[in-house]
């Protein structure tokens, strides 16, 4: 039997979030009166994600949309209560909740799949469109957020030359990549974010990062860093973890520097090295300061100049931090670990006591073919161009197709290498006869192509009204969005608008809340996916619902509804496409 709540008040309620409901639910459910309205607070028999006992799931599928929007599982039920029976009274709560961030429930009934609870839809839709929707497209937390960060991408650092497109690889370009996006995500929730290395203005590899949306610090041509590199240099024959004279013989790692040399090279290389070279014994540093997850092979290391210069880099983006908490993050690949392992505990030894942590990318892999950095954007803009030509003709010339093919490039190619988990390996497929497309469902085109499209949209609207077809929209006041009810606009809502706050606040998480060892997990790819899945859906609803329809007052109301949410899914968009550096393009 289907058991119904009263409606929530008018008044709109503070924003709804996924996280605090499923607490509520399961707190409601095993018969606790905390009070839900706190939805920081977290009891310790509460399931929610990522824990391995979960009472409530949040459905996702259309097909399960249509009849509920949280289950908990007859497992479940059968865990809590006798022949998974759950009590009138235990009902009425879990029905009747409350609180800060938690949704309105409408209704619920106990059937074969276990319990299932429905939102009350068209007071979410009414309380999240009427505000613009303009909470749900920020942190949820970003007030709660301090401290600096600093990303340090090992790619960009000379060694010894300046690093330029020619000799920049995949690998190395996903790093790059990766760093930007999470400096981004990471502003967003309040935090504090440098990068390092500078790089020297006008210098090929800072305009071919632009190319990409990337904008790494620059300066001058003439710069030098020698005092740092001094004072680094000073720190480290200071050092306690510096070995003398009498405690050589016995290293088990060189290089610490070497730009790409092997142990066994860098070991040669030591045997005709200068006696008084600068050596400090790393696997003291880490087993004296108790700091986990180092290569235990991490030995003795001789300091060679790119390290000195890479201490320095370091200093210089750490000096301003001086009154609060920072975290360095050192963005590399997999083949460079061990030597970023090294420059950390070299910095360690100088005396830096800040948090370091290593955020580890997996290969990038091109079966067939060998491209460096600039020729895999290069294969890619010329594949976007031919792709556009082939849709629009002769129209694809001068500065502003220039300028979306540029963004259209430097969104396949963001796509492409950080659409997985950053551990992970990527491969691309990257022959000529590939080609790209710009409206199938790959990545960063389709997604720009979707963007495109709402924007479209509002200006076919615009123009209806100049026109006289439409009137303006109403104010929310005058609109009753229970016309919401086609099943696309209810899954736009709450698999999208409602959970972005919670997934932009996942980074900083990550850094507050993972122990103190060397590699931080990070879920990178979550972002891009969320934008290839958000616009799967709406393409979909797009393509099965008529928007903009017959200039009929009596069905004005669904229209103006329907503007409402696509307006709220637009901005939506835009701030995910802010946080991968993508500006929005208006047509395609």
């Amino acid at each position: 039997m289907m058991m119904m709540m009263d409606k929530i008040d008018d008044e709109p309620p503070s924003p709804f979030r996924i996280t605090p409901t499923v607490r509520a639910l399961s707190s409601a459910l095993r018969g606790k009166r905390e009070n839900v309205s706190d939805a920081d607070g977290r009891d310790a028999g509460d399931r929610v994600s990522g824990e391995p006992e979960k009472l409530w799931f949040k459905e996702s599928s259309a097909k399960n949309l249509r009849n509920r929007d949280f289950l908990s599982p007859t497992t479940m039920l059968n865990t809590l209560y006798a022949d998974g029976q759950v009590p009138p009274a235990v009902m009425s709560k879990v029905l009747s909740l409350r609180g800060s961030g938690v949704l309105p429930l409408a209704g619920g009934e106990v059937k074969g799949e276990g319990l299932m609870v429905r939102v009350d839809r068209a007071a979410c839709f009414r309380a999240i469109l009427a505000g613009g929707a303009t909470e749900y497209l920020k942190p949820a937390t970003s007030c709660q957020r301090q401290g600096g960060v600093v990303l340090n991408c090992p790619a960009l650092h000379p060694k010894p030359h300046a690093p330029s497109p020619e000799t920049l690889t995949l690998g190395q370009l996903r790093t790059v990549l990766l760093a930007d996006h999470m400096g981004a995500l990471l502003r967003r929730q309040g935090f504090t974010v440098s990068y390092c290395p500078v790089l020297p203005e006008h210098s090929d590899i800072v305009d071919f990062l632009r190319t990409l949306g990337v904008d790494w610090p620059t300066v001058p041509a003439n710069w030098t860093n020698e005092d740092r590199e001094e004072k680094m240099r000073d720190a480290l024959e200071k050092s306690s973890y510096r070995e003398r004279e009498m405690e050589r013989g016995r290293r088990t790692s060189g290089g610490g520097g070497g730009g790409g040399r092997t142990r066994e090279e860098e070991e040669e290389e030591e045997e005709g090295e200068d006696e008084a070279a600068l050596r400090v014994n790393l696997k003291q540093v880490f087993q004296e300061e108790g700091l986990l997850g180092y290569d235990l092979s991490l030995g003795t290391c001789t300091v060679h100049e790119d390290s000195v210069s890479h201490l320095a880099q370091l200093d210089r983006a750490t000096t301003d931090y001086t009154t609060s908490a920072v975290t360095t993050v050192h963005v590399t690949s997999c083949q460079d670990e061990f030597r970023q392992q090294q420059i950390a505990m070299l910095w360690r030894a100088s005396g830096a006591t800040h948090t370091q942590r290593h955020l580890i990318c997996g290969p990038v892999k091109t079966p067939g073919s060998q491209l460096t950095a600039a020729q895999y954007i290069q294969l890619r803009r010329v594949q976007m161009k031919e792709a556009s030509e082939m849709k629009y003709g002769d129209q694809v010339e001068g500065q502003t197709w220039d300028d979306i093919i540029r963004v259209m490039t430097s969104s396949t190619v963001r796509f492409e290498l950080l659409s997985t988990v950053h551990t992970s390996p990527v491969t691309l497929d990257v022959h000529k006869e590939g080609g790209v497309s710009t409206k199938g469902p790959r990545g960063g085109a389709f997604v720009m192509y979707n963007c495109a499209r709402l924007h479209t949209l509002f200006d076919s609207y615009e123009r209806g009204v100049e026109k006289g077809l439409y009137p303006e929209i109403p104010e929310e006041t005058q609109l009753d969005f229970s016309s919401l009810k086609e099943e696309g606009e209810w899954l736009l809502l709450f698999n999208y608008l409602i959970p972005f706050s919670e997934l932009l606040d996942q980074s900083g998480q990550a850094l507050d809340c993972e122990g103190g060892g060397a590699r931080l997990n990070i879920k990178t790819e979550q972002v891009c996916k969320f934008l290839v899945s958000l616009s799967k859906d709406f393409s979909s609803y797009y393509n099965r619902v008529h928007v903009l329809g017959e200039p009929l007052p009596h069905l004005f109301n669904q229209m103006f509804c329907r503007l409402y949410l696509l307006r709220a899914l637009r901005e939506l968009y835009h701030s995910a496409l802010e946080t991968l550096n993508l500006p929005p393009i208006r047509q395609l």
